[in-house]
């Protein structure tokens, strides 16, 4: 990615000293990308975390912030702020130093905790998911403490620990220290890929999910197929049967009253996932895929914003070695997850799957595991124009305006505990391969999340 000379008259003061010393400071923050992302913290296995905590709150106090670390009920929260601006709008900037397991490690080209630059990529777990992204927004603060001593607007920063198990504390977190959040005005959080063509974009809500599995168990052992079969009900049986009581050929959830709080698309959505660009047949090229699932008539877009999904994450049941084994099984169980668009929530879903399993096959046990409700801010929020001239600035094109992601972040503890507009804006490429061995980050997108970063800092601060 080019860096583009992006500023232009009308830019608020300082902000061009901002960025120039953003480029005097590149290769320093480079190297300060490098030894975090050589800080393991991997939530799911307790690894790193506590002190990568501690060093994260060390930088905060560095930075002259008020900062502390927040019990949630698991891995600590990291919290600073720099409230010094009266009149200005508050923004909390949220991200996540926790990073996913590296697993398999035999499929990465280069160690995982010892991240190397190649290629212009930094390669490396967590450096775009979520340690790139969030350092560029606290290295915006640094490069403005630097320049002019303050900031253009005030600042909470709240840093978790837990968001890859499935921050299953935030909102207790929010509630709790709700007393040290309450004047956030607007919540931005620099997490995911830009969008696929490579332009910035600025999201305004996640679809939010809700996992459960449905489990059966019909005998105390497993039976020879032949001695038993036709005679003992077999569970694999019984759940296929129940899944298409789901979900039908077309697409579509039959499950009574799924799509009842499913709003449509309003003038602006409907007008913004037009404008999103899409090769769909690259798109399908790129992935392996000789199709796209039904119903085909439905927008590319439209499936990742406006719809809710049920997907069966994993099948398991019976023999799957090596050669054949006439049993048939005793037990199976199946895993699924729904994204949910605005309105849904995971209760009232997950309700309803109760209700359809229990009439069509009561022997089946539903085991909810959880999940993050769906969150969305207005496109015309007051704050999306000041957003939109800050990549301007920044990154010398405006941004893609996407209504909702097709994942999922806890981003209703904001727009829904809090009660504040939440936007997302990604810093990363489109092929950080996040979640997955090689994640990496590009040199230039990470500096051009530093300059997006005290950008949008410059512009809120010009809002009123």
């Amino acid at each position: 990615m080019a860096e583009k000379d992006s500023c232009a008259d009308g830019d608020p003061a300082e902000l061009m000293q901002v960025l120039a010393y953003v480029e005097g400071q590149r290769q320093a923050y480079i190297e300060r990308l490098l030894a975090y992302v050589a800080r393991p913290s991997i939530s799911a296995h307790g690894v790193g975390i506590e002190e990568t905590a501690e060093f994260l709150l060390g930088y905060l106090q560095g930075l002259g912030m008020e900062s502390q670390l927040l019990a949630g009920g698991g891995w600590p929260f990291v919290y600073g702020r720099n409230c010094r601006s009266p009149g200005a709008p508050t923004v909390l900037l949220y991200g996540h130093y926790d990073v996913q397991p590296p697993d398999p490690l035999e499929a990465w080209e280069s160690p995982p905790f010892e991240p190397e630059i190649r290629d212009g990529r930094i390669w490396g777990r967590g450096v775009g998911d979520n340690k790139g992204q969030h350092l560029a927004q606290l290295l915006a603060i640094e490069s403005w403490l630097a320049v002019s001593g303050g900031l253009p607007c005030n600042v909470i920063v709240l840093l978790e620990g837990e968001e890859e198990i499935g921050s299953p504390h935030i909102s207790d977190c929010v509630r709790v220290h709700r007393d040290l959040l309450a004047d956030a005005d607007l919540v931005i959080t620099a997490d995911g890929p830009v969008h696929e063509s490579g332009q910035p974009c600025i999201k305004f809500g996640p679809r939010g999910i809700a996992s459960f599995e449905l489990r059966v168990r019909h005998a105390e052992r497993d039976f020879h197929s032949g001695n038993w079969g036709g005679v003992a009900p077999n569970p694999i049986w019984t759940l296929v049967h129940l899944l298409a009581t789901m979900k039908n050929s077309r697409g579509e959830v039959i499950i009574d009253g799924f799509y009842d709080n499913v709003a449509p698309l309003g003038e602006l959505e409907r007008a913004a996932l037009d404008a999103l660009p899409v090769d769909t047949a690259a798109v399908m090229a790129g992935a392996g895929l000789a199709r796209l699932d039904e119903p085909l008539e439905r927008p590319f877009f439209d499936r990742l914003a406006a719809w809710p999904t049920f997907t069966i994450n994993g099948f398991h049941g019976g023999y799957g070695g090596p050669g054949t084994k006439t049993v048939l099984p005793r037990e199976a169980t199946v895993k699924c997850d729904m994204r949910l668009v605005e309105n849904q929530s995971v209760e009232e879903i997950l309700d309803k799957v109760e209700a359809h399993v229990r009439c069509h096959a009561p022997e089946v046990e539903v085991i909810r595991q959880g999940g993050m409700e769906p969150s969305s801010t207005p496109l015309d929020s007051p704050y999306t124009q000041p957003l939109q001239k800050a990549f301007r600035a920044a990154q010398g094109e405006d941004p893609l305006l996407i209504p909702a992601m097709g994942g999922s972040l806890p981003d209703y503890a904001w727009t829904k505990i809090l009660g504040v507009p939440s936007f997302t804006t990604p810093y990363a490429n489109h092929d950080e391969a996040n979640h997955a061995p090689n994640e990496n980050l590009e040199v230039e997108r990470f500096i051009a999340g530093i300059r997006t970063g005290a950008a949008v800092l410059a512009y809120l601060g010009t809002h009123s």
